[in-house]
């Protein structure tokens, strides 16, 4: 199925956004941590183990890490890495073995089920690699059951203004089996942005677009950073890594890196894959 991209307008607004944010004077990092912005997500000691049959599986060893509002941050790792492990952790959709992790100022450690649900509703968004689209319902109705549920409200305004963001003001009323795979993953992307969550999750959100409408997805979560909210994208494609804050890398379950990208943070723009 032929995809429709953004217009020239939504183009130019987007690459406005992105050479507001390359322009803009880099704020000093260490720890996992931004110099002036309070932290949004702090993992320390975090280990999750599995049991399968007599053996334990070791998904994640040890992990500690900080992430802080204004931050873009990308989780870098090959397949079996503990990526989707960690994600699934912040998004409280999975519970640690041990250790502690708190996500916009609430403890999740020992919260309960009732809790782990509201904090899900009201403090992070998702964006699955799977989609995790409800098939009976079209484009604008998945997108208007995510504002529903973190917002309280039905918003149909909010809901066709995301998914003209992504390129699919054409597509409202098609349903996920009438829509490419990368016109889902635009659907997801849309449901995700309108929630307005301080904390927003993406695992491998580029993985089933093309180039071109892959950048223009980054531009926009990009453009979701600010004061009070940060990102944290999932993927195992380097150069995405080259426009994030920070790249924190996994191997084995354990970080073996967090820093800054090698030379600072790219431009969009001048990513390749």
């Amino acid at each position: 199925m032929t995809e429709r991209l953004p217009g020239a307008a939504d183009q130019e607004a987007l690459n406005a956004t992105e050479r507001r944010r390359a322009s803009a004077p880099q704020e000093s990092r260490g720890g996992g941590s931004l110099a002036s912005g309070s932290t949004l997500l702090e993992l320390s000691d975090v280990w999750r183990e599995y049991t399968v049959g007599r053996s334990t599986v070791t998904a994640l060893e040890d992990v500690g890490l900080c992430v802080s509002e204004n931050e873009f941050v990308v989780v870098l790792g090959p397949s079996g890495s503990g990526k989707t492990t960690l994600l699934n952790l912040v998004g409280a959709l999975d519970t640690p073995s041990s250790g502690r992790i708190v996500v916009a100022g609430r403890d999740l450690t020992h919260a309960s089920r009732t809790e782990l649900s509201r904090f899900r509703r009201h403090a992070v968004s998702f964006i699955f690699q799977t989609f995790n689209l409800f098939p009976s319902l079209t484009a604008l109705e998945n997108v208007q059951f995510g504002i529903d549920v973190s917002r309280g409200r039905a918003d149909a305004g909010l809901a066709r203004e995301m998914l003209a963001r992504v390129g699919l003001g054409d597509r409202f009323a098609h349903f996920p089996h009438e829509l490419s795979g990368g016109e889902q993953q635009r659907v997801a992307v849309a449901r995700a942005l309108a929630t307005g969550n301080p904390l927003l999750l993406a695992d491998e959100p580029t993985g089933e677009l093309d180039f071109k409408t892959g950048v223009e997805i980054l531009a926009l979560l990009h453009a979701q950073v600010g004061p009070g909210r940060a990102v944290l994208v999932v993927t195992h494609n380097r150069e995405i890594a080259r426009a994030a804050d920070r790249v924190i890398e996994l191997s084995g379950g354990r970080v073996i890196a967090d820093a800054p990208p090698e030379g600072g943070r790219t431009a969009i723009g001048e990513l390749r894959w």
